[in-house]
């Protein structure tokens, strides 16, 4: 499997994916409830970590297709590992969609 892309393209399409996230204020794909854009990604359970809809461990080619980023918890993507997603990982307190 080749190494996971951290390079230059992938981290400018991650921030791009997370800005947007931010001002759409975009809940977590997982659980529904709102992400905190206020706080460094992956630096408490609730904050911006980019989700691959096809785990990047099974789909390494599609590491870098946007079409593939979903703006989850650091909790919920942790959680979620490489699985496929769990619909009601935590509660929803209201109809994002």
């Amino acid at each position: 499997m080749p190494p996971r892309d951290t390079g230059r393209r992938f981290r400018r399409l991650k921030g791009e994916f997370r800005t947007e996230c931010e001002r759409d204020d975009a809940p977590c794909w997982l659980c529904g409830q709102r992400v905190d854009y206020t706080v460094p990604d992956w630096s408490t359970d609730d904050s911006f970590s980019l989700d691959h809809y096809f785990p990047v461990s099974t789909h390494p080619h599609l590491q870098t297709d946007p079409a593939g980023f979903r703006a989850a918890h650091t909790d919920c993507n942790r959680r979620r590992s490489n699985r496929a997603p769990h619909p009601g990982l935590g509660r929803v307190s209201r109809s994002w969609f």
